[in-house]
């Protein structure tokens, strides 16, 4: 038998070993022993699809368990496989089915069939470790109105964080969304905080040593955060996308909601958009809906609500103790410094802790042209009626990592990583740190 013979019959044995992904509609039958939570693994993708591209952005597909309406996933990482990994909540014991299948009302026009797999179904385990509290209480979440059907503001990643609290253990929800249609400015975005995702704290919940829910809250309208006293399903609380830079509310007018697994992540000494690093393609679904949103443009000025090409930024994360006083960095490229402010006052960082800055340089600039960072204190402003003081030196203590995006908009190799203790005052000279 020749090894082409024996190539094509291990292939068909495998076929017929290996179930194929489905066309547009798959249905996955499972049984339980005792109630479970349950989070299931979708292996999925979409012929023709391309988040950048009008009229082919993703295939929706949606998902119902036993009959019931569970919640929607949008393909939005196009042609290629991805994993979805989704929540089912708390099914009680017996037999199951889930059914995942194309919805043709909220699929852009122009996507081909989309192929489905389920290559796994979890049931959690009874018991109180911190990952199952932290999907049982995770929340659901309700498309905001203007974005059903219109490929925007996608909810991409849940992730949740945990502390120690004197009654037991505090959990933190948030969820990275690919853009904010209302809210800070595209170009301020990429300055003060190193991206165009929204990446939004939506709820808290602080449960006893026995589980026992102690107290809950959200983020709201107004970035105000009240007691949460709304709606569960199970004891998921049921959340609604209201305003235009993803704030939430207890109740809305939508059906359409996602119920994603929420990941646990430790940002000890890290940024929040180190959650991005570790889901890298975040990066490239953010930029493409900015070009097909008409939010890139060829060298915009500062204030424009566009940005140059996000392959021409760095992206530099650093740590740091602001207090009163602003900070702005300068990029070496060759024989000039460019400002992360952009001569802008309002485009400088104000807050303490890891912060992340992203800087446009000349098109065709490349990593090995940056030379140097330089790291600049300036006073603020003081309030209407206060008196003008000198603000204590900023202390920087970490440069975490500097990058540029490659050709496919995913992040290059850091080419500076710094940790050390520099006081610099405002209106002083600034810190240089050289790339090595």
């Amino acid at each position: 038998m020749t090894a082409t013979v024996m190539t094509a019959l291990l292939t068909m044995l495998l076929a017929w070993l290996v179930p194929a992904p489905q066309t547009d509609t798959l249905t996955k039958r499972f049984t339980f022993a005792v109630p479970r939570e349950t989070l299931v693994v979708i292996h999925a993708s979409c012929a023709r699809c391309d988040w950048g591209e009008e009229g082919r952005e993703a295939v929706a597909l949606r998902l119902t368990v036993d009959g019931a309406y569970s919640q929607h996933i949008m393909l939005s990482r196009g042609e290629s496989p991805a994993d979805y990994s989704v929540r089912l909540g708390l099914l009680a014991s017996g037999s199951h089915v889930l059914r995942v299948e194309r919805d043709p009302e909220l699929s852009a026009k122009g996507a081909g069939p989309a192929s489905i797999d389920v290559i796994a179904v979890q049931a959690l385990t009874e018991g109180t470790t911190d990952n199952l509290v932290a999907q049982s209480m995770a929340p659901i979440l309700y498309a905001r109105p203007n974005t059903v059907g219109k490929f925007t503001d996608l909810p991409l990643l849940m992730w949740y964080e945990v502390e120690r609290t004197p009654r037991g253990r505090k959990f933190r929800y948030s969820v990275i969304f690919s853009n904010e249609d209302g809210g800070t400015q595209t170009d301020r975005l990429m300055a003060t905080w190193g991206r165009t995702t929204d990446i939004e704290f939506i709820y808290g919940v602080e449960v006893g040593e026995s589980g026992q829910i102690l107290s809950e809250e959200f983020q709201g309208p107004g970035h105000e955060v009240p007691a949460f006293r709304g709606q569960h399903e199970g004891r998921h609380p049921l959340l609604w996308v209201s305003t235009d830079n993803n704030m939430v509310s207890e109740s809305g007018p939508t059906r359409m909601r996602y119920a994603p697994t929420a990941v646990k992540f430790d940002l000890t000494n890290v940024s929040r958009e180190a959650v991005m690093d570790a889901n890298p393609w975040m990066y490239a679904i953010a930029s493409v809906e900015m070009k097909r949103e008409g939010k890139i443009e060829d060298d915009p000025a500062p204030g424009h609500n566009a940005i140059p090409d996000p392959r021409q930024f760095v992206y530099v994360e650093a740590c740091g103790q602001i207090g009163r006083a602003a900070l702005a960095l300068s990029i070496g490229v060759r024989d000039q410094w460019i400002p992360s402010d952009r001569g802008m006052r309002q485009y400088r960082i104000v807050r303490d802790g890891c912060f992340r800055i992203a800087t446009p340089l000349p098109a065709g600039t490349r990593p090995s042209d940056i030379r140097a960072i330089r790291v600049q204190a300036f006073e603020r402003p003081p309030a209407t009626g206060a008196m003008a003081t000198a603000p204590d030196p900023v202390r920087l203590t970490r440069i975490n990592k500097v990058f540029m995006l490659d050709e496919h908009f995913l992040p290059g190799s850091s080419i500076l990583t710094w940790e050390g203790s520099a006081a610099i005052r405002a209106g002083g000279d600034p810190f240089e740190v050289r790339i090595p």
